[in-house]
């Protein structure tokens, strides 16, 4: 049996006007922003008008680590709010914005698939309505300032040498990790040495997904620490005095996206900071915004548990207050079987004994979500090609580590296929049995942060620290900023900082190679083993077979 692409599923959507898809969330016209007929932004006196209203239950979907075989945390996000919504609850999908770097590099789209995506895809996947155009022009900004300032007379005594705000732009361009800037004589400036991130990996990003609004937006981008004087004091981005027109080019950016799921609910897509080099949530101001007029909102965090669901809650949570009612984590046959060690071509063929040999990692992952206090529920993404008796194991394995497993058929079926997973759901979040608390608390080291979430979250024996980093670290707590979470920049394919190593590894180390201070954000990144800021595109990538066909319609890039 043939089954249909998720573009032509996606291009054969029955969409509605914006318009009625707020009305169901009591979101009228006026207070919404269209960007054509299937999109609009979400105004921020809507936004205020509702911070009275209740919560509802917030769910949390995570995923075992990523491997070839796909494992689909996205699908079951917008499957399992179909769902909800199928059941009669008001559910509101909330995720995050996909950036062009992975687009065109191996990743591809980020909306979804099969019967559960959100819509319209083209457009999620490409400029979307300009938010990450508009973070890059921000974070320019603040580039071109800081060297004008330097070039004409450095008022603030910036020691050129110690500049550690780096510049951005949304694509993966390994060319541009380390560059020279200044060059050319006089005119220029003075040369020195600088760098790009991706855009996703700005603290600009971070901070609009961290913000509640406009003003405390202005207050963090004031607070970003971009250079250093020869007396080591910090020279703050309000310094510079650029925090009032990056405020301004980050107004409409900061207002929520709403766009619709094939079934036709609501979904806000908003923000996308890297759950490898940054904190991986959408926005805040979406989450609490889907809150406040929502039974459910179904939001995710990016790639494995071990990276999204522990910043989700120890940094994302904390700082805005926010409590988990329940965690869906999320697996597939097909990676247990690659984990258990067969090869990728190999996966379609029956192997119970490698699924129960691939098992220890979903266990692993279970075992960390239940230390944040909240219900786990395992969602099995089905594919065509599991069998009977390897969906059987993954129950018994997850019976056996005190969870339940769900088979969901979303991608086949849409809400038809994730009811079961949605009952699940309600049960144990109704039930209120969740007792969340962070891992850590804030009175503790910065180095104890990042020593805690190693050992207790990757298993690892130590953590491996030059003395030049723990100095910085002190340096830091000194400042004021030790009471601050820790973000782990680290690979996302394991549990270690080594790609290759599956399963659920132990005797491990984990090697801190830089730390950076985000103080407006409010976290320290910890960049880990190999992990680059800014990823490079692969051998054959994406982009060779993305391209406009007679039609006028986008070919290859899902």
């Amino acid at each position: 049996m043939g089954y249909k692409s998720d573009i032509e599923i996606a291009r054969e959507a029955q969409k509605r006007p914006i318009q009625e898809i707020g009305a169901k969330r009591g979101i009228s016209s006026d207070d919404l922003l269209p960007y054509g007929h299937d999109k609009a932004k979400v105004s921020q006196s809507f936004i205020d008008s509702v911070q009275g209203n209740k919560n509802g239950k917030l769910i949390l979907v995570t995923a075992i680590n990523p491997t070839p075989a796909g494992e689909g945390k996205t699908t079951t996000t917008v499957g399992l709010g179909d769902g909800l919504n199928r059941i009669g609850k008001k559910a509101t999908v909330c995720i995050r914005e996909a950036s062009l770097g992975p687009n065109f590099g191996m990743k591809g789209g980020a909306a979804g698939g099969g019967y559960a995506q959100v819509v319209p895809m083209e457009d999620m996947n490409l400029h979307f309505t300009g938010d990450f155009h508009a973070i890059t022009s921000a974070h320019s900004l603040l580039s071109a300032m800081i060297d004008n300032h330097i070039y004409w007379g450095n008022e603030l005594d910036i020691d050129t040498r110690r500049v550690v705000w780096r510049r951005v732009v949304d694509m993966n361009d390994r060319a541009l990790r380390q560059i020279n800037v200044s060059l050319g004589g006089v005119a220029n400036g003075f040369p020195r040495e600088s760098g790009f991130d991706i855009t996703v990996a700005s603290e600009v990003m971070a901070i609009l997904c961290l913000a509640k609004n406009l003003q405390d937006l202005e207050d963090r981008l004031g607070s970003m620490i971009v250079a250093y004087r020869r007396d080591k004091s910090p020279v703050f981005c309000r310094d510079i005095k650029a925090e009032g027109a990056m405020t301004v080019l980050l107004k409409d950016a900061m207002q929520p996206n709403l766009v619709q799921t094939l079934e036709n609910n609501p979904a806000f897509v908003h923000g996308g900071p890297f759950a490898n080099i940054a904190h991986g949530c959408n926005s805040v101001i979406a989450t609490t915004t889907a809150l406040k007029i929502s039974d459910y909102v179904v939001t995710e965090a990016g790639f494995g548990a071990d990276l999204g669901a522990e910043k989700f809650m120890n940094i994302k949570c904390r700082k805005a207050g926010l409590a988990p009612d329940c965690v869906v984590l999320v697996a597939t046959v097909r990676a247990m079987k690659m984990n258990g060690g067969v090869a990728k071509a190999d996966l379609g063929a029956e192997n119970v004994d490698a699924v129960k040999a691939g098992c220890p990692n979903l266990g692993r992952h279970i075992e960390n979500v239940k230390s944040f206090g909240v219900p786990v529920v395992v969602a099995i993404n089905h594919f065509v090609t599991d069998t009977e008796a390897e969906i059987e194991a993954v129950k018994a394995y997850v019976a056996g580590h005190g969870a339940e497993a769900v088979l969901s058929r979303h991608w086949e079926l849409g809400s038809e296929g994730s009811e079961p997973l949605a009952r699940k759901v309600v049960e144990m979040a109704e039930a209120g049995n969740a007792n969340f608390a962070p891992l850590y608390p804030d009175e503790m080291s910065l180095f104890q942060k990042i020593e805690t979430i190693a050992k207790r979250i990757y298993r690892a024996d130590e953590v491996l620290a030059d003395q030049k980093i723990r100095n910085q670290l002190k340096e830091w707590e000194a400042q004021g900023y030790g009471n601050l979470p820790v973000c782990m920049a680290k690979t996302q394919y394991s549990f270690t900082t080594d790609p290759n190593r599956r399963g659920a590894p132990t005797g491990h180390s984990v090697p801190v190679r830089e730390v950076r201070l985000s103080a407006g954000a409010g976290f320290v990144v910890v960049v880990c083993g190999e992990i680059m800021t800014m990823p490079g595109l692969p051998s054959k990538p994406a982009a060779e077979t993305i391209r406009l066909n007679a039609g006028g319609q986008i070919e290859g890039l899902f």
